[in-house]
């Protein structure tokens, strides 16, 4: 077997299901007991007899490099889409995965990615159950594409999003902030960072299992990705159609990254994130979350707020200097190609 993907890996003939069972097959993880897996053009799904509602999600990745400080595009695969599960307080239980391998991409570099997208899966709890590849020709990929989609079980009967949120609710970071998009910054460019700055790329379904089972029912959930926090608040202020207050000095960031932010311009706000969330909670829940996520880095930074008359929603910060200025998310992508 070539130590290249090719074409014909794609054709559908003997190469491409010698690809399947030589490499992919670390993918499916079977529990103890199941037997041998069987290839078929669909997978069958056991749920709990329990299980409440279902949440379904769908993303795709085409981060550059394939792999940088903290991870690699299969882990961030599994991981992005069992945080957006997460967010609808859901419990991620299935996940597909579809492949776009470009001609010339290292089998060697294919087999680390699928080797972490396997140890991923295991972490977060969650079953590929099922997947596809394609075979592009060289430069129509980058080297890997993955698109996959996710199957979850709703464990809180509320209804986890913007419109639930209400004036007073108060708003929680479950860790330090930007560490994802100086991590891709730095590799892409050659940084030689010091410290290293690791991405924080994380499964976030612990930390809401921990909110719930400690009496926590928050009023929305939201992944801090592409955007950052700036982003996230400002869809949760349109959405709720209030206002969000956020104190500057009590968001967390990392030293190493606000450095970063100061040499070249950047907005710790703004950037990406791929293992923290933004909780909304009732104000009498404050503590009780708190005493959840800021063992972990975690933090309270602001509070929700009605809107005075005439005013759109909006996000207003509070500065070090005790100032007021609109948050406002970037109007451009500050770094492509970031998940």
């Amino acid at each position: 077997m070539s130590d290249q993907i090719l074409l014909a890996h794609g054709g559908g003939g003997s190469l491409m299901q010698q690809l399947i069972r030589q490499e992919l097959l670390p993918l499916y993880g079977r529990p103890e007991g199941e037997g041998e897996l069987v290839l078929h053009d669909a997978a069958l799904l056991e749920l709990p007899a329990a299980a409440g509602p279902l949440a379904f999600t769908c993303d795709g990745y085409v981060v550059q490099p394939l792999e940088f400080p903290g991870g690699d595009i299969g882990r961030l695969a599994v991981i992005g889409t069992a945080n957006d599960l997460a967010m609808a307080a859901a419990r991620p239980r299935y996940l597909s995965v579809s492949l776009i391998l470009e001609e010339g991409l290292p089998l060697v570099l294919l087999r680390r990615v699928v080797a972490s997208m396997a140890a991923t899966a295991e972490q977060c709890g969650v079953r590929i159950a099922t997947g596809d590849t394609k075979v592009v020709e060289r430069g129509k990929a980058d080297g890997l594409f993955i698109t996959t989609s996710g199957v979850g079980t709703v464990e809180q009967a509320q209804p986890v999003q913007p419109a639930a949120i209400r004036p007073g609710d108060q708003l929680l970071v479950s860790g330090d902030l930007g560490r994802h998009g100086v991590a891709i910054l730095a590799a892409r460019h050659g940084l030689d960072l010091q410290p290293p700055v690791l991405s924080d790329c994380a499964p976030l379904w612990p930390e809401v299992e921990a909110l719930l089972r400690a009496g926590v029912t928050p009023h929305c959930l939201r992944d801090l990705t592409r955007g950052g926090l700036a982003s996230a608040l400002q869809e949760l202020a349109e959405g709720a159609g209030l206002e969000l207050r956020v104190e500057e000095t009590a968001v967390p960031v990392i030293e190493p990254v606000a450095r970063v932010c100061d040499l070249l311009g950047f907005e710790p706000l703004h950037l990406a994130n791929e293992g923290r969330f933004l909780a909304v909670v009732p104000p009498a829940q404050l503590q009780a979350a708190l005493a959840v996520l800021a063992p972990a880095g975690g933090a309270w930074i602001g509070i929700a707020a009605a809107l005075a008359a005439g005013l759109a929603p909006r996000v207003l910060l509070r500065t070090a200097l005790g100032t007021e200025r609109l948050l406002l998310p970037s109007s451009g992508e500050l770094l492509p190609r970031i998940c």
